[in-house]
């Protein structure tokens, strides 16, 4: 039987090398309101952070999406993004023209196309998302307590989860 150590704090239970408990459907239902309000709020915040000359979300979210993954081809990109593939078609057609993507023939089936973030994609992707991480931080280190920082470094892998999920 191995002993956790627990920490409560900002109604936030954390368990360190122990057990956890089976968690209860009243308590998830309440953490998921909360989170998906807290979430809402601090992305509609970022949003603001975002210049007027700005890349539109989808086309970060494009770029976002290929150069996490690599190459992909516009129909998974489509799969990624929960739309149609005829939705991305400016999208992707903007980004190309702009530099940011490339285009190369699949070389397991030839009649698809492959798409690739490329350098200067990476350099704008980069850019928009360090405007928005300096704002989030600076909001952090004067908003939050030390622990509370350490909790959301926590709760970042956790939230790709059940994003992926």
């Amino acid at each position: 039987m191995s002993l956790g150590i627990i920490f409560v704090r900002a109604s936030v239970l954390v368990m360190i090398n122990g057990a956890e408990p089976a968690p209860d459907a009243q308590a998830a239902l309440l953490a998921a309101v909360a989170l998906r309000r807290g979430v809402t709020s601090l992305g509609r915040r970022l949003r603001l952070e975002r210049t007027a000359t700005a890349m539109t979300a989808l086309e970060l979210s494009v770029l976002g999406h290929l150069n996490r993954r690599g190459s992909l081809s516009p129909g998974e990109l489509a799969d990624a993004e929960r739309v149609q593939p005829q939705s991305l078609t400016r999208t992707l057609a903007a980004l190309h023209d702009a530099g940011l993507t490339s285009r190369q023939p699949d070389p397991a089936d030839g009649r698809r196309s492959l798409l690739a973030i490329t350098e200067h994609g990476q350099a704008a992707l980069r850019t928009e998302m360090q405007q928005r991480d300096t704002w989030l931080a600076t909001a952090m280190a004067a908003e939050l307590t030390a622990t509370e920082i350490g909790l959301l470094r926590l709760a970042g892998p956790l939230l790709d989860r059940l994003a992926a999920g």
